[in-house]
């Protein structure tokens, strides 16, 4: 079994819940915008570097999904590009905490704790998760 596969089965195991899947395709997105938005609001160079640093374990992992994460990436950084710099910050991190909340919520109906208090890489697996999605919808192989 291919890495990928293997973390992608991990980290579904506690992701089984519809309403958990939901709120997971609607607060994982969010989260990596706000976090970029939280690193852009430091510097815009440090968003791309951390764009660029897990494009890279990404491309190890899965060539499509790295290309899928490229491009929202690139689309996410050019929101923030747009966005006026002195409501990047207090809306990223008010937002961030919002979706981490409704995260905890998801898991709390899941029954199960988040993927990453086992492994922090399912920080970045989780993305994946929901491209995954989009994937199969689309019947792209990744």
């Amino acid at each position: 079994m291919r890495t990928i596969d293997a973390l992608l089965e991990q980290y579904s195991e506690s992701h089984r819940n519809p309403t958990n899947e939901l709120i997971h395709f609607v607060c994982v997105p969010v989260i990596v915008f706000t976090l970029l938005g939280i690193l852009w609001s430091i510097h815009p160079a440090v968003a791309v570097a951390a764009c660029l640093a897990a494009l890279v374990y990404y491309f190890r992992l899965s060539r499509p999904f790295a290309f899928g994460m490229l491009l929202m990436s690139a689309l996410m950084l050019a929101v923030l590009a747009l966005m006026p710099p002195m409501t990047v910050l207090p809306l990223s991190i008010a937002i961030f905490v919002v979706a981490w909340i409704g995260q905890f919520i998801g898991h709390k109906i899941e029954g199960k704790k988040p993927s990453f208090f086992d492994d922090l890489r399912f920080l970045l697996i989780g993305p994946l998760f929901v491209l995954g999605f989009l994937y199969r919808r689309l019947n792209f192989a990744y």
